[in-house]
């Protein structure tokens, strides 16, 4: 015997000249960020099912960056002919903070990607996907970051009242995460050469970016830095840790570059969103 018609509450409007791209992918964003518990489940079981099997887990991230600190320290160190005492804990930050943000763009290439299984099957808002990235990331930065605070006390560094500016640092890190997540998963899902391209970009910024060298050393140069702007987000930590603050100017351009970000990955979320079922 065939159905009777769909009651109201159940029918689906389209039309083809006017698909309310807008209006579908503002309200994914905003039932996705509503379902941030199910997000935070998600990059826990993620972890969990990562690191299964292994004895001390994610901290293996936090000893290969401490072995790494150990032994890029002494080196460059002497080669840039500074003492420890001065290069180790600029290092410190340095590394620790680009080793978040690398993993946080490598990881976005495949946020769509992974997901594959539950895109496909169930109905959820695929911003959730998003914020299980940087929730997930999030948790394994967690486990290197305490090396900061460790090598500080080690060499008495301290920073000031104006180290507090490190939460807006890492507020915009975050915020950038979620876009990158957002586009990068998508575009990736869409062409899958872009991971791999993606990751050579990424190990060539490690050297284009003053992390085993000192800004200062460019003299001059340095003051196209903030054209960089995987520069701008780690100054946005760093400076207040190591810096007084950080220069004013790198604090405008990480905002800018996070708008652009936001702009561009929120406009190609609009856009593509229904066409990423296909994709993945």
């Amino acid at each position: 015997m065939l159905a009777g018609p769909l009651p109201a509450s159940e029918t689906y409007a389209f039309d083809a000249a006017a698909p309310r791209r807008v209006e579908v992918a503002r309200d994914d964003l905003r039932k996705g960020l509503a379902s941030w518990r199910l997000a935070w489940a998600l990059a826990r079981l993620d972890l969990r099912n990562r690191y299964r099997g292994s004895v001390i887990g994610p901290f293996w991230m936090t000893l290969s960056t401490l072995l790494m600190l150990i032994g890029l320290g002494l080196l460059y160190a002497r080669l840039l002919n500074m003492s420890l005492t001065e290069y180790l804990p600029h290092l410190t930050v340095s590394l620790v903070v680009w080793t978040i943000i690398s993993g946080m763009v490598t990881d976005s290439c495949t946020t769509m990607t992974n997901a594959e299984g539950v895109i496909r099957q169930l109905r959820v808002p695929f911003s959730v996907h998003a914020l299980r990235s940087v929730f997930r990331n999030g948790l394994t930065a967690a486990h290197s970051f305490p090396l900061i605070p460790l090598v500080f006390l080690a060499f008495g560094t301290f920073p000031g009242v104006e180290g507090l500016l490190v939460v807006f640092g890492l507020l915009i890190l975050l915020v950038n995460a979620f876009f990158a997540a957002m586009f990068l998963g998508m575009l990736c899902a869409r062409f899958r050469d872009i991971s791999p391209i993606v990751a050579n970009v990424m190990q060539l910024a490690f050297f284009l970016t003053p992390i085993l060298w000192k800004p200062e050393l460019l003299g001059e140069g340095a003051a196209w830095l903030p054209f960089n702007p995987f520069y701008t987000l780690l100054e946005t930590i760093r400076g207040p840790l190591l810096g007084g603050g950080g220069d004013p100017l790198v604090w405008l351009a990480a905002i800018i570059y996070t708008l652009l970000l936001g702009a561009v990955s929120l406009s190609f979320f609009a856009r593509f969103r229904g066409r990423l079922a296909f994709w993945v």
